[in-house]
Formats: C-alpha cells, sequence, structure tokens
C-alpha cells in the first residue's frame, strides 16, 4: 500500500536568496556599472519600488544594508546618496594608523617614486592579471603630523588605471580610482606582521635601519569582487598604534 503524499513544506532552494538581497545585489550593480556615481542622489524608495517591482519597505532593507557596507549615505530630510571617498570616509573606514595622544587625521603623502614595470608572480597573483602584464608601482611616505610614520609601495594593474602614472598622483588615490576609472573600493583586506625596516625604508622615515615596524598587506577589493589595488605599508609604531573596530 503506497504511502499518502507529504503535506510537509519543502526545505528552501540551496542558493535562496531574501528578495531584498536580490535587489541589494541589482543597486550594487548599477554602481559597478556607473549608471549610479559618487555624490548621486538616488531616486526615492517609491521610485526605486515602482522601477524594481518590489515594495517600498524591501527597497528600503536593500538601501540600509548598502548603507552598512558604506556604499551609499542616509541624509535626513534630503534622501540617499552614492558615497564618496571622501577623507573623513576613508579616515573612517580605512586608515587605522592612529596617534597614542591627540586626534586622528588625514595624512600628508610625499611621491618618492613611480614605476612602470613587468607584474611579478606575487603582484600577478594578488592583482589577478597575467604575469608580465604591465603594472604601476608607487612609492610614498605619510605622514602625520610633520612626522613620517609610513612608506608604503602601491602596485596598480595599468590596463585597470590606464595613465594614473603620467601626470600628478593625488594623495586620496581611492577618489582618483572612482571619479575618473570608475572603480569603487568597496572594502578591504588585511594581513599584520612585525618586522625590522630595511635601510632604504629606515632612511624614509629618519630612523635607524632595522627599527621595529608594523607591516599591512592591504588588498583593496571592488564593487565587483576583484582585487583593484595592492598596497604595502610600514608603519612606525612608536607614538602610533593601529585601530581595529570589530563588530
Amino acid at each position: 500500500m503506497s504511502s499518502p503524499p507529504s503535506t510537509a513544506t519543502p526545505p528552501p532552494k540551496l542558493g535562496f536568496r531574501p528578495l531584498y538581497q536580490q535587489v541589494r545585489d541589482d543597486f550594487v550593480q548599477r554602481l559597478v556599472d556607473g549608471r549610479w556615481t559618487p555624490g548621486q542622489a538616488l531616486p526615492s524608495e517609491m521610485e526605486l519600488a515602482a522601477e524594481v517591482g518590489v515594495s517600498q519597505g524591501t527597497v528600503r532593507k536593500a538601501l540600509d544594508a548598502l548603507a552598512n557596507e558604506n556604499l551609499v549615505v542616509r541624509r535626513q530630510g534630503r534622501g540617499t546618496f552614492v558615497a564618496e571617498h571622501d577623507e573623513a570616509r576613508i579616515l573612517f573606514q580605512f586608515f587605522k594608523i592612529v596617534p597614542d595622544k591627540g586626534e586622528s587625521g588625514f595624512p600628508a603623502s610625499r611621491i618618492l617614486s613611480t614605476e612602470r614595470g613587468a607584474a611579478t608572480y606575487a603582484e600577478a597573483g594578488v592583482l589577478g592579471q597575467p604575469v608580465g602584464s604591465p603594472v604601476l608601482r608607487i612609492e610614498r611616505v605619510r605622514s602625520l603630523g610633520d612626522r613620517p610614520v609610513i612608506v608604503e609601495t602601491v602596485t596598480l594593474a595599468e590596463t585597470v588605471f590606464p595613465g594614473l602614472g603620467d601626470g600628478e598622483i593625488p594623495n586620496n588615490l581611492y577618489s582618483l580610482y572612482a571619479t575618473r576609472y570608475g572603480v569603487t573600493v568597496a572594502h578591504a583586506q588585511e594581513k599584520l606582521k612585525a618586522i625590522a625596516l630595511t635601510a632604504s625604508d629606515a632612511t624614509a622615515l629618519g630612523v635607524a635601519a632595522g627599527h621595529p615596524a608594523l607591516l599591512i598587506d592591504r588588498r583593496a577589493i571592488s564593487l565587483d569582487g576583484t582585487t583593484a589595488e595592492w598596497r604595502v605599508s610600514r608603519c612606525l609604531t612608536d607614538a602610533h598604534h593601529y585601530v581595529s573596530d570589530l563588530k
């Protein structure tokens, strides 16, 4: 005798995503494609809901998710805007070296050198580019107050950022990536390690060779999930520390 058909609710299919997350993904794609640009005011929740074909509450949850990721900014009484990589945002989200005493501030930068070359195996692996493809390496010193605190090497794929090294290189690189090239850094992955400074790094920072420092190996991840930039920073921590806000 056969069993009666089950009336139990079948389990959700693998890969199921709540509707608001699907809407969030659609909005992120608009950022990736450049349809929504830094600083742009977004349509109202009601307009977006009618456009996408979902409820206003679903749109609100999607925008809340983007706000939590620092991709949009809610301004009371004014609406929702695409986030910009201004100094205040970078200081809050990405710059983690702060003085032991006093207030933190946005660092000043001095370019030591720019160099075009062929991607090494390490650079190609990090940037997701073929070995030997053209890269730009930027060496600079960053100061807090009047004191040099960081010497760093920034490596970029020239296919992603063509011509970036041809002119003056600004202090705020993330803003340049977004405004000139349409590449928005969404988040970063970092590895930290204690090191002794090489002679050249020590000279740039005004200390003796072998001075202890903190190495920060950062991969800046763009909205489409690719690595936009590889940055290796060597930081003095005599009067500064690295701060991490764990949530």
